[in-house]
């Protein structure tokens, strides 16, 4: 599977697919715990990404910003995406952890994120997933 593919559908149907492909590509030998997330852009490409695990486990990364930093590197910065789905093993509660909402504020601040939880989808603005979420502008000089 590629990391770029066109998408037909609005309806998210063919996003949570390509997660469940990138997940089943997680390398995640210590928790067994395999995310996948997919998103798609305004260009209409979708980029995935998978948890990847390391031993050393703060040098693990999330799905999210695998699929987040594929998206910059594809079509350069800012990506514009519109909507990202998450998905864990066995229909888990998948939210994103705070390394990777900070992300997504920053880099995707207007998308939809959807992921399951509770036995049901939801879906959140990144505002929404991170309120006073840290940015560029916080930076001093």
């Amino acid at each position: 599977m590629t990391g770029v593919q066109q998408l037909m559908d609005n309806q998210g149907s063919d996003l949570r697919t390509a997660a469940r492909r990138a997940a089943e590509r997680a390398y995640a030998p210590y928790s067994g715990y395999k995310v996948g997330a997919a998103l798609v852009t305004e260009t209409g490409h979708c980029h995935v990404g998978a948890n990847v695990e390391n031993a050393s486990y703060g040098l693990t990364i999330c799905a999210e910003r695998v699929a987040l930093f594929e998206a910059v590197i594809g079509e350069g910065f800012p990506a514009r995406v519109q909507r990202m789905v998450i998905v864990g093993p066995n229909s888990s509660n998948c939210a994103p952890c705070g390394a990777c909402r900070q992300v997504l504020a920053e880099l995707a601040p207007d998308a939809e994120i959807s992921f399951q939880q509770h036995g049901g989808w939801v879906t959140y603005s990144a505002a929404d997933l991170l309120p006073m979420a840290f940015s560029p502008s916080d930076l001093t000089t």
